[in-house]
């Protein structure tokens, strides 16, 4: 039985980090697959970006959030969400981040500065990164993970590659997705 320091997974996150790989089995090949799927994905990213504002659009716990000034954003604001359409600025400056992130999810390198990159995603919906004004609910980034999830696999099921590539790709992606859910949900802890 390996013993873990428990205290030590909340205090140093690559620590935490390498305990949730080696759990899950994510390692190498997992970020070969994941890299190896750039050619496939990073085409296809613009798709993806805009189906994920179309559902974050569709409710209203979800859009409030985009309402306050954004951290590194420097344009105009809306008022409230009947004051935010799909092309305000606020949404496009929003888009381009999501488009950057999924980006970089298959272009690595998967090295300590894209751990604290992981981190942050996490940390930057809540009050203790960027906008103070910004805290979106845990349910909501549960939410958008889940989705961001199928709608990953959804694409991967579609490219016209071996279905053993295909499951290979899945199991990387959902396992990489798994751990930044965790790196989320650490800054929601109390």
């Amino acid at each position: 039985m390996k013993k873990i320091d428990e205290a030590k997974l909340e205090s140093d996150l690559g620590y935490r980090f390498q305990y949730l790989s080696e759990f899950m089995g994510f390692g190498e090949d997992d970020i070969n697959t994941i890299l190896g799927a750039k050619a496939l994905l990073a085409p296809l990213v613009p798709a993806l970006v805009d189906a994920v504002y179309d559902k974050l659009v569709t409710y209203d716990a979800t859009w409030r959030h985009f309402v306050p000034q954004q951290s590194g954003y420097q344009g105009p604001t809306a008022t409230s969400v009947a004051d935010l359409p799909m092309d305000h600025s606020t949404i496009k400056f929003r888009k381009e981040k999501l488009a950057r992130y999924l980006a970089k999810l298959v272009t690595g390198p998967y090295d300590g500065s894209m751990l604290n990159y992981l981190d942050m995603v996490g940390k930057i919906h809540t009050d203790k990164a960027g906008s103070k004004e910004i805290q979106v609910p845990l349910v909501q980034m549960n939410a958008l993970m889940g989705f961001v999830a199928d709608a990953v696999i959804a694409t991967i099921a579609s490219f016209d590659i071996p279905a053993e590539a295909k499951v290979k790709a899945t199991r990387a992606f959902s396992k990489l997705l798994w751990i930044q859910n965790d790196l989320i949900t650490r800054h929601y802890q109390k």
